[in-house]
């Protein structure tokens, strides 16, 4: 009679945990966030969110564009400012894309530094047992004790910057492992970590950066001190205060342009009086690519003009001079501009200023007018000056209290009638030395010209770091272009050791195979090289 033992069934198996689902979202979301992919993508995404802060005026970089825009499209200016498009680089859209982009990096690049550290430290890995099947390999007989052969072919893999590991095995015979290529990923982290400088650059720059527009006439004494309402426009990061800026003070002297004979700019010297802190005035010179250095702010030399030296003598004998700045309209420095003389033609028996005997000149200035009639200049340089002006009698629009621009006559004063035209139908031609004389009897006259620079004055706290981060990008960038992974192996044991071998009498068997890590057209060659060697043994 059989038996049968009963056993007790196994516990059952607990029931498996449930997942979090919130949890394994997130940690999706970090993983897709932070892969190459990603960082590449939203990379792309930046470039694209740039392109309308080169589109649209940027109410930073000049305020006035952005009023014309305005008045240029009164329909879509609105929901272009709802949408950020006047301040490209500090909407939230943008910035959200720069914050994901700065993550995803941070996210990508540090396990790799510490999955790149730790390979580096590392030896380089076993052989494979059959290096036949690898894409390359070969044999090879020399003479020599394993041991010596081993170490020898090890110093000439040294000598080629191989990192190298010689191990013995249990049986008595050697092996030589070798690798090459590490630069390619150190490149590839120092190009990314230099990105991550580039970016952290531009956020501090932004935050506690500044910069500040002035133009300035040569030759007079005109001048600015470093305060914002002495700029023509300014913009401080969020983190500046007025009074953070330094106590500096800049007049330009002089300033002095060449062209060659095609036109195309040669020099530019502007030489400034500066004034640090209360001290004493000090004269300097800066050209376009060697900016004038303050310690605390650096100005740059970003235009050049002339600006006209009118003087206008009203009905009563009252005579006024303005040295008025012509803005350039192309490369050959045709320029236009306006001069407004609202203080004039004021009885002096009552004092009282009647705003319809107000006087406006709009023109054109061309520093080398050109024989044919045209209305541009021939040559930058002031070869054969001619002034073209239209006069207008009436209210400027100056008394109002709305800005507007001083390059140009208030558009509405003259669509309402409030400017007459009291000049004809064809601009006047003034050349240099020239009087006007207008139909209530006051004349104006073209004294001269005296050249102007615009200056752009900066302060970035963070410029050494983008400079590092832009050299150090460049290189990483070579390392990663230029390096390839590869590994080569050697198995060396004495032929008497074979069963079977035609030469028992001694000598050595080398076996070598390699792998190359990446795409690399020229690793046949070089495997070719490295086993001559190692069969020629070169000391």
């Amino acid at each position: 009679m059989t038996v049968i033992e009963e056993r007790p069934a196994p516990p059952a198996a607990p029931p498996p945990r449930p997942t979090n689902r919130l949890w394994a979202l997130l940690r999706n979301s970090w993983r897709q966030l932070t892969s190459m992919r990603t960082a590449l993508v939203l990379l792309f995404l930046l470039a694209i969110a740039a392109i309308p802060g080169s589109v649209f005026p940027q109410r930073g970089v000049n305020a006035e564009r952005v009023t014309q825009y305005y008045q240029a499209h009164p329909d879509l200016a609105p929901w272009l400012e709802r949408l950020g498009g006047f301040e490209v680089y500090a909407s939230p859209w943008f910035a959200s894309i720069y914050l994901l982009l700065f993550t995803s990096l941070i996210g990508c690049v540090v396990p790799r530094l510490i999955d790149h550290v730790r390979a580096l430290r590392m030896a380089p890995p076993e052989a494979p047992k059959r290096l036949e099947r690898l894409p390359e390999h070969a044999e090879l007989v020399r003479a020599g004790e394993p041991a010596e052969v081993a170490a020898s072919v090890a110093r000439d893999l040294r000598r080629r910057r191989f990192r190298t590991k010689v191990r013995e095995g249990e049986d008595g015979n050697w092996t030589v492992a070798a690798e090459k290529g590490y630069l390619k990923e150190t490149g590839n982290l120092l190009f990314h970590f230099a990105l991550l400088s580039v970016l952290i650059g531009v956020g501090f720059g932004h935050w506690y950066g500044w910069h500040a527009n002035r133009l300035l006439v040569g030759g007079t004494d005109q001048g600015f001190c470093n305060t914002l309402t002495q700029y023509d426009d300014s913009t401080l990061g969020p983190r500046v205060q007025p009074a953070d800026l330094p106590n500096f003070c800049l007049k330009l002297t002089d300033f002095d342009a060449t062209f060659q004979s095609t036109g195309q700019p040669k020099t530019f010297l502007a030489t400034v009086q500066v004034t640090r802190d209360n001290g004493p005035a000090r004269t300097r010179e800066f050209t376009v690519n060697d900016p004038l250095r303050l310690g605390d702010a650096n100005v740059y030399l970003i235009g050049h003009g002339y600006a006209p030296v009118l003087k206008y003598t009203d009905r009563f004998g009252v005579s006024q001079t303005k040295v008025v700045p012509f803005l350039p309209i192309d490369a050959m420095q045709t320029s236009e501009g306006v001069a407004q003389f609202p203080d004039v033609n004021i009885d002096p028996k009552t004092d009282k200023r009647d705003p319809a005997l107000q006087m406006g000149f709009e023109g054109r200035y061309l520093p080398t007018a050109p024989t044919d009639g045209r209305a541009t200049s021939a040559y930058p340089a002031e070869n054969n000056p001619m002034l073209y002006l239209t006069a207008y009698r009436g209210d400027l629009g100056l008394d109002v209290g709305t800005p507007g621009s001083v390059y140009s006559l208030d558009q509405e004063q003259l669509a309402s009638g409030d400017l007459e035209n009291v000049s004809g139908t064809r601009p006047h031609a003034l050349k240099l030395g020239d009087t006007w004389k207008l139909d209530d009897g006051t004349k104006l006259e073209f004294v001269g010209t005296r050249p102007f620079a615009t200056l752009s004055v900066r302060y970035d706290p963070t410029q050494g770091l983008l400079l590092v981060g832009a050299v150090l990008g460049l290189i990483g960038l070579m390392l990663s272009l230029s390096g390839h992974r590869r590994r080569v192996w050697f198995r060396v044991r004495a032929n008497s050791d074979l069963a079977g071998s035609p030469d028992a009498s001694g000598g050595t068997l080398v076996t070598a195979g390699g792998l190359p890590r990446t795409d690399y057209p020229g690793f046949t060659d070089e495997f070719t090289t490295v086993v001559k060697a190692a069969e020629e043994g070169t000391p």
